[in-house]
């Protein structure tokens, strides 16, 4: 890692690509469910809606105590930006508002602080901007001043009039705590900060979707909200958050050469290639998520443990009932089709008894846990009808 004072430490443009998304995520959650939100479209965020119509944002996030004057190539970058939309705009029916959010603050009795909410531009604005830019040799204020030539000065007073700064604005590690007090007040404390992580989780991704071109339609203000109920939802007490849907393990899955217990039960009653790769993917992700609730504390004490034993005397309530037409000399390719009925019932089986809490429904979290139950040095659960008798020849040879 190169030093704060690196020049080529690329941790403060990394932070405002950050204070992009979390910025805007906090935005779209505070403004009316029509709204609709572009990220690095004309500007680092195009929000649209029934009020305020087309707003184009530019946010800055700024060290701790920055000021911005009026040479601040910040502001000037912005209102090229902002200028040469203008410029194609043609002054349409539905005219564009610029605003930049910055944490800095504005420069008291500066022209910028003529920007900021609820106050006026004043008379001679041409002349005082002419002045400002006159005053500056720098090459980003140039651009800026040579694309105003191209604008008429009796235009200037509208253009400028769009523009407000929002200065002093929360801080990138500041803003998780506001989402959290603003909008979550209905959520448990204990659970706040879940939720907030797999929203933000969730909105990440759908970022890099539109960045990368494969998601084309906007962000809408309702779409959060309907996700962020969506969350909500799996804290309630009858009901539990489900991560890992389509997670993997990172080393992959081989059926082939893995030798765990619950593997070589399955392989003991003939099951194929592709069942175990499933087999191996509900106990990864069974594990994790047990392992999940367990860290986020969304389980209550002894939860997991109680449900294990359910899940044991349901198993033992339906294997007698698959069993029972076996016979002493039972063929052994019967045996094995009547274990995969075993494990076939329980798997395709919606019975309440078979959740974890009643709204949890992800069949993973079922038969991973059986697999867990499987894997055990002493497994308390087992698919073969002679597991018990041929135990240590089922499971000899596995691996640490």
């Amino acid at each position: 890692m190169p030093d704060a004072a690196s020049q080529f430490s690329a941790s403060e443009p990394a932070l405002g690509y950050l204070y992009q998304l979390r910025y805007a995520l906090l935005q779209i959650l505070r403004l009316p469910e029509e709204t609709t939100c572009f990220i690095e479209k004309d500007d680092d965020i195009d929000f649209t809606d029934a009020d305020e119509g087309r707003i184009l944002a530019s946010l800055k996030h700024k060290a701790k105590g920055d000021t911005l004057t009026d040479l601040s190539p910040d502001f000037w970058k912005s209102v090229r930006i902002w200028l040469t939309d203008y410029l194609k705009e043609k002054k349409t029916a539905s005219p564009a508002k610029y605003f930049l959010f910055t944490t800095g603050k504005v420069q008291v009795g500066s022209l910028l602080a003529s920007f900021l909410p609820n106050t006026t531009l004043g008379e001679n604005l041409s002349a005082r901007i002419t002045g400002v830019l006159r005053g500056s040799e720098s090459k980003t204020i140039n651009k800026t001043k040579d694309l105003l030539a191209k604008l008429p000065q009796d235009q200037w007073p509208d253009f400028f009039r769009r523009i407000t700064i929002y200065d002093c604005q929360e801080r990138i590690q500041d803003i998780p705590e506001l989402i959290i007090t603003e909008k979550l007040r209905t959520v448990r404390p204990q659970f706040r900060r879940p939720v907030y992580e797999r929203l933000e989780g969730w909105w990440t991704n759908q970022c890099i979707e539109l960045l990368t071109g494969r998601r084309l339609d906007p962000f809408r203000s309702s779409e959060v909200s309907e996700v962020l109920s969506s969350i909500t939802e799996q804290f309630r007490e009858d009901n539990l958050p489900i991560d890992f849907e389509k997670a993997e393990p990172k080393e992959g899955v081989d059926p082939d050469s893995d030798d765990r217990y619950f593997v070589k039960q399955l392989r003991a009653i003939g099951l194929r290639s592709e069942r175990l790769t499933r087999a191996i993917l509900d106990y990864y992700r069974a594990f994790e998520q047990r392992g999940s609730w367990l860290r986020e504390n969304v389980t209550l004490t002894g939860e997991i443990e109680k449900y294990d034993d359910r899940l044991v005397d349901e198993w033992a309530r339906i294997r007698e009932i698959v069993f029972e037409e076996l016979k002493a000399d039972s063929p052994e390719d019967v045996l094995q089709m009547t274990g995969r009925k075993l494990l076939n019932t329980l798997t395709t089986s919606d019975h309440p008894n078979l959740r974890i809490r009643t709204e949890v429904t992800a069949t993973y979290v079922v038969m991973g846990s059986y697999h867990i139950l499987a894997n055990e040095d002493t497994p308390r659960v087992h698919w073969h009808p002679r597991f018990t008798e041929r135990m240590a020849d089922i499971l000899k040879g596995r691996k640490p």
